[in-house]
């Protein structure tokens, strides 16, 4: 299993993340890329962060599924929001999707950043992820 924590002589995480997560042995890491809020057709699924995030999240748990795994195996999450407009939108669907896969609070390690632009003007939100997958 992952483990994720945070040292109590550093201030505790200004957010829902750990500052370090480790990979046991017998684990393959696995980047994704960078997902965007589309459904399967292609089509945003929506025009703002929220309902674009929560595709994202979606997606991310599809890809997981592909490789036998679940929001338990994601070690480190790395979001990029197009602007402080769309941070409310992102962060309340982060806080839905962590809601249902750490209720616990064992939360990755992750990054969230605010940028000038995604790779289209649509697009509101991007997230990486790396993943610990079991070996086979």
């Amino acid at each position: 299993m992952i483990r994720r924590w945070s040292p109590d002589d550093l201030a505790p995480p200004i957010g829902r993340y750990s500052h370090l997560a480790a990979v046991p042995d017998g684990h393959e890491i696995v980047f994704v890329a960078g997902q965007v809020g589309v459904l399967g057709d292609g089509e945003l699924a929506g025009p703002d962060a929220e309902s674009q995030a929560r595709q994202v999240f979606a997606n991310i748990e599809t890809l997981l599924a592909s490789m036998g795994a679940g929001p338990e195996h994601l070690v480190k999450l790395f979001t990029m929001v197009a602007g402080t407009e769309h941070l409310a939108g992102c962060r309340a669907a982060i806080g839905e999707a962590f809601g249902r896969w750490y209720p616990g609070g064992d939360w990755p390690a992750q990054s969230l950043v605010v940028v000038a632009a995604l790779a289209r003007p649509d697009l509101a939100v991007e997230i990486e992820a790396v993943v610990a997958v079991p070996r086979r």
